[in-house]
Order: structure tokens, then C-alpha cells, then sequence
């Protein structure tokens, strides 16, 4: 049996390429300059903003970052996505 895919706008896809796409988990690079804003997952309080500016990276997995009405923030990778 080959896993194909219905979608129109998709080529058909083999079993094995199914079985990858399924288990692909999105990796955010982060290009850093100093006017970086991302995403919020969570707000910090519901007065703040959904966006954070990217200060400087404190560990490879996390930032200070700024956000507006709410000041300064460390950050995981897992509370925002860019």
C-alpha cells in the first residue's frame, strides 16, 4: 500500500516521504540584528504586547528580550517563534 496524497496542490508523495513529513518538526533559525521581533506563544499579561524584540542571546536557548508594556524578559525558545 503506498501512502499518496489527495491534495491538488501536492505532488503524490511515497509511503517513506509521508512517513518523514509526518515527524517533521519545524527548527526556527534566528537571524539576530539588533531590529529582531518575534512572535509571542504566551503573553506575559493580557495588557502586552504579542511581540518581543530580541536584546541578546544568553544561552543557546535563551534571550533577553524586550516587551512593550511589560519591560524586560528572559526568554525560552519555547515562548516564541519567528
Amino acid at each position: 500500500m503506498s501512502l499518496q496524497t489527495t491534495n491538488p496542490v501536492c505532488p503524490p508523495t511515497s509511503a517513506l516521504e509521508g512517513a518523514i513529513a509526518s515527524g517533521w518538526k519545524p527548527v526556527c533559525h534566528i537571524t539576530y540584528t539588533r531590529d529582531t521581533w518575534v512572535k509571542l506563544l504566551q503573553l506575559p499579561s493580557e495588557y502586552a504586547f504579542d511581540e518581543a524584540k530580541l536584546l541578546c542571546q544568553e544561552s543557546p536557548d535563551s534571550w533577553n528580550a524586550w516587551i512593550p508594556d511589560c519591560g524586560e524578559v528572559v526568554l525560552q525558545r519555547s515562548h516564541f517563534y519567528c
